[in-house]
């Protein structure tokens, strides 16, 4: 096992770590705006997002996308600087809007929370939520880079974070609430099919947030439940495992060799916890 080094602290909770040109990218829900970082922990500040910002991605032509979550859009920034609506989700998502995935076509995947988890957390231990099929039994939507939503899945239960394996002919989505990993092949349009499970997480209690590929096909997992990021293989084998100080929300692979792993920590999830006392923490491992 490896352990994660402090690389910057501070954030209110960090999401969507993305590596793009040659900086970490990452959202902050509680300080309402994304950031970037150097690999010496330099934060720029490059756009507030009001309504919390979660997934990132890129069109083909570097214009950033943002999920925007509480109002359950995919915004879009234009070349001035502007975010504008890219497509309107609020009849897709059942809560919250949460992470996205783009491919090199301009395809955006975006997953919402499906219910109020949170707020279930209050009533119920987490062993019951796991055990109900129905909580947080949602949809997988993709938008076109013209803006226009497609559902890909129904029943998936909290769709969190994606990655693509095999060349781009494979998406697996993180189903955090049904602890596995889903694979989906992926048609030349962007559509999904031929859904499965490429690996259960059930086993190491990984409850998979946002996750990154490595170059290997090998899927790096925020554990959610736990502080760490475990490695899978399909099938289920855990073949690497980075220990982090907090809890481990989402995670991305990146630096000026490929090989950092960049992992957004912190105490909780829970807002009534976490917003406003900039606990999230940016720890990094070499993988």
């Amino acid at each position: 096992m490896t352990t994660a080094e402090l690389l910057r602290d501070g954030l209110g909770f960090g999401e969507a770590p993305r590596w793009h040109d040659g900086k970490l990218w990452f959202s902050d829900f509680y300080r309402r705006a994304v950031f970037t970082l150097t690999e010496d922990g330099t934060e720029e500040h490059v756009i507030d997002a009001p309504e919390q910002p979660s997934g990132l991605g890129w069109l083909p032509d570097g214009r950033l996308l943002v999920v925007s979550m509480l109002d359950r859009r995919l915004l879009r920034r234009e070349p001035d600087g502007t975010l504008v609506t890219h497509a309107d989700l609020a009849a897709y998502a059942d809560y919250h809007a949460n992470d996205l995935l783009t491919d090199a076509a301009g395809n955006a995947y975006v997953g919402n929370f499906g219910y109020d988890l949170h707020e279930d957390m209050h009533h119920r231990e987490i062993p019951e939520i796991l055990a109900d099929e129905s909580a947080a039994a949602t949809r997988l939507v993709r938008v076109t880079p013209d803006g226009t939503v497609h559902v890909e899945a129904d029943g998936v239960r909290f769709p969190n974070g994606m990655a693509l394996i095999d060349g781009g002919r494979t998406l697996i989505l993180a189903e955090t609430l049904r602890l596995q990993l889903t694979a989906f092949d992926v048609a030349a349009d962007g559509s999904l099919s031929n859904r499965r499970l490429w690996a259960s997480t059930a086993a190491q209690m990984v409850a998979p947030d946002g996750i990154c590929a490595d170059p290997e096909g090998g899927v790096w997992v925020a554990a959610a439940l736990g502080p760490a990021v475990v490695r899978y293989a399909e099938g289920g084998e855990v073949t690497g495992m980075v220990e982090t100080s907090q809890i481990a929300y989402a995670v991305g692979l990146g630096g000026a060799d490929g090989r950092t792993l960049f992992a957004m920590t912190a105490p909780s999830s829970d807002p009534s916890v976490v917003d406003g006392h900039r606990l999230g923490k940016v720890e990094v491992a070499k993988v």
